[in-house]
């Protein structure tokens, strides 16, 4: 198989970490190694204690199993919707369209109210769903894993959809979409 050329994607590119480095340094190197993997977008909602709707970005979802039904994805244990995930029954994961951009950057930034600028409705259980994304998984809160600086939810599927589109990726620091077929 020929791959065609790209210089951009041929770019010399050195990312690297040693015990030599600060703390600061290598935490940056390490983010921009793991940028080389290429993750989906998606949001996460839930309510927190007052029933308020919380939501924020997350590249880290993952599926974990089939059979039970088992999802993952993580949080910063200084996110402000900590308390909230980690407490809560139930969350939806949203897999972004390639053209929500602006529903990515909206739920990743602090402030603001982000639910006033999104459409969305109350799903099962009240928990806060976004409209028109590529996927949807509604969960129940089943495990939280310590994992450093970051807790580890794990998810039990109880209901998922797709709409299809074309998901939205992240690379490199960057948006991008899938290439053509």
């Amino acid at each position: 198989m020929t791959v065609p050329s790209n210089s951009a994607a041929q770019a010399s590119i050195d990312h690297s970490g040693s015990s030599e480095q600060s703390p600061a340094e290598r935490s940056r190197a390490l983010r921009d190694t793991l940028g080389q993997f290429a993750t989906g977008v998606t949001v996460v909602t839930t309510l927190d204690a007052n029933g308020q709707p919380v939501g924020m970005t997350v590249n880290s979802f993952n599926s974990v199993s089939l059979d039970p039904a088992l999802i993952l994805w993580s949080i910063d244990r200084g996110s402000l919707g900590y308390a909230a995930f980690t407490q809560c029954e139930r969350f939806v994961v949203h897999v972004l369209k390639g053209d929500q951009q602006h529903v990515s950057n909206l739920f990743a930034g602090r402030g603001a109210d982000k639910f006033g600028q999104v459409k969305w409705h109350a799903g099962p259980g009240n928990v806060p769903q976004l409209d028109d994304c590529a996927a949807l998984f509604h969960c129940r809160r089943a495990q939280n894993i310590d994992g450093g600086d970051h807790t580890i939810l794990l998810g039990e599927v109880l209901e998922f959809s797709a709409s299809g589109g074309e998901p939205l990726i992240f690379h490199r620091g960057r948006y991008r979409a899938l290439a053509g077929e």
